[in-house]
């Protein structure tokens, strides 16, 4: 059958924020808040995150051209965006097709934004024993999205994918959830086994995770899994990896 998906993809988390940086502070002294002001969006990297995006772009720009990327999705959010363009630093920028996508979007955490662990239990206590009842993959903040608000709009991502970038390499950056929930639609999960690799360990900052085109798998081919939580590019440099989550912090599921 005919090719309907493109010939490879990267997801790539962000470098590590600011935001990540300002969490973990706030998570040590076991604070209710996440000091820092700028809205979720606008949250840029931290200097070690630029870091570690430079060395990423290095390992990119070190593939050979045939098997670079010619397509770059990216969240609208600063830090994906920043990640990004220093990805995309090295790469012929005139062979790229390059879209910023809201749809790639962290997960929107509502009235939880800015809160730590701690903070959501003692300002909300009510939500905060719903959602262990209900578990992350289903339950909505007020105001906010669950897993699954995540995964229905990265539906209509996968159908772009297929309809507008077949047999493209196609370089997506976003975010924590965002990687967790591509990967919950290109390898068919379900609830139990996504949110087992989630407790497991958390997506580290500017990891790939890739998928190659496999016509031997699936009805007519389709996305196979080749790399998870890839982070050979940071430690070949000596740059260090980090696993910070975004804003903000949520008991494990």
């Amino acid at each position: 059958m005919e090719q309907t998906w493109p010939q490879e993809v990267w997801l790539v988390r962000h470098g590590q924020s600011a935001g990540n940086v300002a969490r973990e502070i706030a998570e040590a002294a076991a604070g209710h808040h996440i000091d820092i002001a700028d809205r979720d969006v606008d949250v840029p990297l931290s200097e070690l995150g630029e870091r570690q995006s430079q060395a990423l772009g290095s390992w990119f720009a070190a593939l050979p051209p045939e098997q670079q990327p010619t397509v770059v999705l990216h969240s609208p959010y600063v830090r994906a965006a920043e990640t990004a363009n220093i990805l995309m630093q090295r790469l012929d920028r005139a062979r790229l097709v390059v879209e910023s996508d809201e749809r790639l979007r962290e997960k929107e955490f509502g009235i939880l934004d800015r809160l730590t662990t701690h903070g959501i239990a003692h300002h909300h206590p009510a939500l905060y024993e719903q959602r262990q009842h209900v578990g992350k993959f289903y339950f909505r903040p007020p105001g906010g999205e669950s897993w699954c608000d995540v995964i229905l709009r990265l539906r209509s991502v996968a159908d772009t994918l297929k309809r507008e970038y077949c047999r493209e390499r196609v370089l997506i950056v976003a975010h924590q959830v965002t990687v967790n929930c591509f990967r919950y639609l290109f390898e068919r999960l379900d609830e139990k086994t996504i949110l087992a690799f989630d407790r497991a360990g958390d997506v580290p900052n500017c990891s790939v995770t890739s998928y190659a085109y496999d016509p031997a798998q699936g009805k007519g081919g389709t996305l196979a899994l080749r790399l998870v939580n890839f982070v050979a590019p940071l430690e070949a440099t000596g740059t260090p990896v980090t696993v910070s989550k975004d804003l903000p912090a949520a008991p494990k599921a």
